[in-house]
């Protein structure tokens, strides 16, 4: 079953991502925020597409941008449902001329995902889904195919690494699963699509013990939930999007709900 909203949701983030490609690789000019991370024209672009174009599509359903989050808490406890919305996740990436940023909403509802889409607007490819929904991914308008956690694999164990981001805590837990399954093979990706290589059977897991912003995970977790798999704080308990202070994540594994090697992974990292 689809939700209702899925398909114009697909059709803002193509067109969020179209509106970043005119920057791409043209020597765009880079402003730093308060936080230090960069923001361009790009980021901009997508975020008043995405903006105006959900408020359209659900005028009672509030959005919350990386690029407009300095909305109060007091406003934002009070939501039931929300849009999260990041219109440029791997800015550096896009700066540095790579392919690998993505354009993501997610639908939120009482602090879990509903669903989310992932769109990357150098090769036009989408993923999209949500837990009981099913997972997508789509090369182009009116071609969609499903895609579905792997729970095992004849290459071996596959672990998905940020490019960017690593800790000490996170590399004890890579030693720790190059212990039970043997040294992994690594699968390095930059911003949210090392969600979607797990949802489509790329790779096996997917550790974060390093800092990511809401807006970061929410979409391309909805899409790895509708595959199968699942995300998780380092306690075992789902990752959830409550309101608060901080729009930081705490540290988690993405990983297919299923798999047989889910409690030995909790366990190691409850013991980091």
């Amino acid at each position: 079953m689809m939700h209702p909203y899925i398909a114009q949701v697909i059709e803002l983030v193509r067109a969020a991502g179209a509106a970043t490609l005119p920057y791409w690789r043209s020597g765009v000019s880079v402003t730093e925020k308060a936080d230090a991370s960069p923001v361009t024209a790009a980021d901009l672009a997508a975020h008043h597409i995405l903006l105006d174009g959900l408020q359209a599509l659900a005028p009672d359903v509030p959005v919350l941008s990386e690029e407009a989050a300095d909305i109060p808490l007091a406003e934002r406890a009070a939501w039931t449902r929300w849009w999260l919305v990041d219109p440029l996740d791997g800015t550096k990436e896009f700066i540095a001329g790579s392919e690998e940023f993505t354009v993501n909403v997610a639908l939120i509802e009482q602090g879990r995902v509903v669903f989310g889409v992932v769109g990357i607007p150098a090769n036009g490819r989408c993923y999209y889904g949500g837990a009981g929904l099913g997972a997508w991914c789509s090369d182009a308008p009116g071609f969609e195919q499903p895609i579905r956690v792997r729970l095992a694999s004849a290459q071996g164990f596959t672990l998905v690494a940020s490019k960017r981001h690593s800790s000490p805590e996170q590399e004890r837990l890579l030693s720790g699963l190059a212990a039970l399954f043997g040294e992994p093979a690594l699968a390095n990706i930059g911003s949210s699509l090392k969600f979607c290589l797990l949802a489509e059977g790329n790779a096996d897991c997917y550790p974060r013990l390093a800092p990511t912003s809401q807006w970061d995970t929410a979409a391309a977790q909805g899409v790895l939930e509708g595959a199968g798999g699942e995300v998780l704080d380092l306690a075992g308990a789902p990752l959830t999007y409550a309101a608060g202070e901080s729009f930081l994540n705490p540290s988690f594994l993405a990983l297919p709900a299923a798999a047989e090697w889910r409690a030995e992974l909790i366990e190691l990292a409850r013991a980091l």
